[in-house]
């Protein structure tokens, strides 16, 4: 039997407002999801948190080719999980985009503390459905949920506690479109069944 898991995408102070990348109302997702920690961990299930973990010098960052001003660098205050998100003790911190040459927008390219790739994480814990919120809809959040899926696991997106950058109009929108027409669900707090 499989069980489910939570995964909090990047809700990071670099991604949140104030930040170097700050997605809009990007820190409205915390007291969501902290309601939706409490039914997880109320459910005896697992709670993951994925971060970018940049290094100073990458091709993820406009000044060397990429398309994003400097953020979450590692060990800065950018990087630090929202103060406001009550991870749990137990919970797991995977990072991505550790490398010069990582972009790392899944969090299917992160790894756990003991290095371990993220499917391989949920492999171990025995989930196979995982309930994706956080930052940014239209990047990180959905290329975590497009991997999932293609990595054979069940997702559904707590559609109440994402929210997207939006660089065109509409990107976001079509970025929750997208991630349906490949196999993923929605749920909200007020409609969400645990299997």
């Amino acid at each position: 039997m499989g069980k489910g898991g939570l995964l909090i995408v990047d809700v990071q102070n670099d991604f949140c407002p104030g930040g170097a990348l700050a997605v809009p109302d990007g820190d409205k997702v915390v007291p969501v999801l902290n309601r939706y920690i409490e039914i997880f961990q109320r459910a005896g299930l697992p709670v993951y948190a994925s971060r970018d973990w940049h290094p100073a010098k990458t091709r993820h960052f406009k000044r060397f080719g990429g398309l994003w001003p400097p953020h979450c660098v590692k060990e800065t205050e950018g990087a630090e999980f929202h103060q406001g998100l009550r991870l749990p003790e137990e919970s797991i911190v995977i990072t991505k985009g550790e490398g010069p040459d990582e972009d790392g927008y899944s969090a299917f390219q992160a790894v756990d503390p003991d290095g371990r790739i993220f499917s391989e994480t949920l492999k171990r814990a025995g989930v196979t459905h995982l309930y994706v919120g956080g930052l940014a809809t239209d990047y990180c959040v959905k290329a975590s949920v497009l991997d999932a899926i293609r990595e054979g696991f069940k997702v559904t997106v707590l559609a109440d506690a994402v929210r997207g950058v939006d660089l065109e109009p509409g990107d976001s929108a079509g970025a929750l479109e997208e991630m349906l027409k490949a196999g993923a669900k929605r749920t909200t707090i007020e409609e969400i069944r645990l299997e």
